[in-house]
């Protein structure tokens, strides 16, 4: 097959959707398919990793010109994305928009395809696939477990506040609090962090390494549709707790590792009997071996 994607893979810290496009750009590949940047002709597959144009240059209105002149085409969308992940006013419109011309479209959560569907999802054609994770980087360790500390950490890529920021202002707080609790930032952010340890944006071994040896991995984001940070964390072996509206996040850790409010949040950390997650995390392999099924399905 010929496939187009709307998106180039970059290198290094960029964000969870970044993960995805490299890994079906090295599959796809390495399984005979032509992978394209640029609208040419007798393309088989238009992936639309997103509706907006990113480092290609091809946004929603070039598909729906390209599939009127050559209808054999399918389109593909993923959905990754929604009004309510960072309290916008316009992304639900647009995509409800493009449902229209979707031959399939693959949601990265089961809640994310609830939240479209009961809102008149158009595209009848839908499949749910979670992201994988490179588990050859992102694993088990205790290297760096401290016995007498309670070390809480959490990673993004987005300084949304919405990614948790009222959580780990709170959780900077109990680290100044109590001398047992460690907390450990990584990523960008905007907040003011006072006791937090804080490390720069970084991505593969260098973020596993920092990630790995943790007693509980912390995750305030509210209505995240496919969160990476918590599949990164689970395969790395940290009890991993999401707060109750997380949405996407409350799927991939399970119902048992939630946190409602603060004050649960707080007795959470003090109690400290953190319980590894139950849920299964796939690999990149496994990711894009369901992916690949799909496109065949669908072309």
């Amino acid at each position: 097959m010929k496939i187009f994607i709307n998106r180039k893979p970059v290198e290094g810290p960029y964000g969870g959707g970044n993960h995805f496009v490299s890994a079906f750009v090295n599959y796809m590949s390495t399984q005979g398919h032509e992978v394209v940047y640029d609208l040419v002709p007798d393309i088989d597959i238009l992936f639309m990793h997103a509706i907006s144009p990113g480092n290609t240059g091809i946004d929603v209105r070039y598909f729906a010109d390209y599939k009127n002149r050559f209808p054999n085409s399918k389109i593909i969308h993923r959905i990754n994305e929604c009004d309510a992940r960072k309290n916008t006013e316009h992304m639900d419109d647009l995509l409800l928009g493009a449902s229209t011309i979707n031959d399939a479209t693959i949601f990265v959560s089961n809640w994310m395809k609830q939240y479209f569907t009961q809102k008149g999802w158009a595209c009848q054609n839908t499949f749910v696939l979670k992201n994988g994770v490179d588990t050859d980087v992102y694993k088990n360790s205790d290297l760096n477990s401290k016995p007498d500390k309670i070390r809480v950490v959490t990673h993004h890529w987005s300084n949304n506040y919405l990614k948790g920021f009222d959580c780990y202002e709170f959780l900077d707080y109990l680290a100044g609090k109590h001398e047992n609790i460690e907390f450990t930032y990584i990523g960008r952010h905007r907040n003011s962090f006072v006791n937090a340890n804080i490390i720069e944006p970084c991505s593969g071994k260098e973020l596993a390494k920092n990630l790995q040896g943790h007693d509980v991995y912390i995750s305030g984001s509210r209505q995240d549709p496919g969160p990476n940070h918590i599949l990164e964390s689970i395969a790395c072996g940290i009890p991993t707790y999401a707060h109750a509206d997380g949405g996407g996040a409350v799927e991939f850790s399970g119902l048992t590792h939630t946190f409602k409010n603060l004050i649960e949040l707080e007795k959470l950390i003090l109690q400290g009997k953190f319980q590894k997650n139950k849920e299964e995390i796939n690999d990149w392999n496994y990711c894009m071996e369901q992916c690949l099924r799909i496109l065949k399905i669908v072309r």
